[in-house]
């Protein structure tokens, strides 16, 4: 039986049907060609980046958009959408100068306390963790557990002791003049921070790379700020943010590129117990967030990190 002119055969398009498929792909390409921008790859003169994309990727968008309409039984082009948006998204203010940048309640109260107050918030604490040991069915009398709740509030203040460190104090004016416009890359940065969902550690390596603006910053201070946001309850994905916009902030770069990658022992200890499984998080800002280009750059150089 011969198929009819709006049929396909073996998943290809008959004869009948190339005039309605080629009207198709005219307005998937007529509707990606909208997206050009000045200075784009098309015309030479720009940055190459994802809202740009030249005559080659428009053609091969609009048939995998067409396809995927077919697929789908509609018959309809779906526009692209754009790799990332121009800005993060973000609830709080990236830093804040006479504060502690992002706090929560009650940081300033512990940045504040007097001595009286800081051993009341220890003896709170321990009073706390001897009632954990007692609700597991431990005895917190026993010789091996009698000094564990002091030692333990001691050890969990530290563990959070970027509660009680200032952005500015940390960059302390050590940002310099400088005429240099090229990639900047500090890399394997080690992170210890706690999970805020079920209060045990991740750990991992962050490595951070900017382009300069006419000034940088102290490379010893990268480090410091990623321990001062670490130091403190965390998720991996606000923690790779908070770096990033805070060095924005600081030094109002080209760009900001963070990339970690994290062991979280919420994973490996309960739960699923995948040991082997990590988690790779990015912020990017500026031009590492526009450009293709320099982003793909920033990858490769941290890449022989991984």
């Amino acid at each position: 039986m011969t198929p009819s002119p709006d049929t396909t055969t073996n998943g290809r398009f008959t004869n009948g049907s190339a005039t309605n498929r080629h009207d198709h792909l005219d307005k998937a390409t007529e509707l990606f060609s909208s997206l050009k921008v000045n200075g784009s790859r098309d015309n030479g003169n720009g940055p190459q980046h994802d809202i740009a994309p030249n005559n080659h990727t428009q053609s091969e968008r609009a048939r995998t958009a067409l396809a995927l309409g077919q697929r789908n039984g509609t018959g309809l082009v779906t526009p692209p959408h754009l790799s990332r948006p121009a800005t993060p998204y973000t609830l709080n203010p990236p830093v804040d100068f006479d504060g502690l940048s992002w706090p929560s309640l009650g940081t300033r109260a512990r940045l504040e306390a007097t001595p009286e107050e800081a051993k009341a918030r220890v003896d709170k604490l321990s009073g706390a963790i001897r009632t954990l040991l007692e609700c597991i069915g431990e005895d917190p009398d026993r010789e091996g557990l009698r000094e564990t709740p002091l030692r333990y509030a001691k050890a969990m203040l530290y563990f959070t002791k970027g509660y009680e460190e200032n952005l500015k104090n940390i960059v302390n004016n050590a940002v310099f003049e400088e005429d240099h416009d090229e990639l900047v890359i500090v890399k394997d940065i080690e992170i210890f921070s706690m999970c805020e969902h079920h209060l045990v550690p991740f750990t991992g390596r962050m490595h951070i790379g900017y382009i300069p603006n006419r000034k940088v910053l102290g490379l010893s201070k990268f480090a410091r700020i990623a321990e001062m946001f670490a130091r403190r309850l965390q998720l991996q994905e606000r923690l790779t943010k908070q770096v990033a916009m805070a060095i924005e902030e600081i030094l109002q770069p080209q760009g900001v590129a963070v990339v970690m990658e994290s062991a979280h022992l919420c994973m490996v200890m309960r739960g699923v117990g995948k040991t082997t499984a990590s988690t790779t998080t990015s912020s990017m800002l500026g031009i590492f967030r526009k450009s293709t280009r320099t982003r793909e750059e920033f990858m490769h150089l941290v890449r022989n990190s991984w």
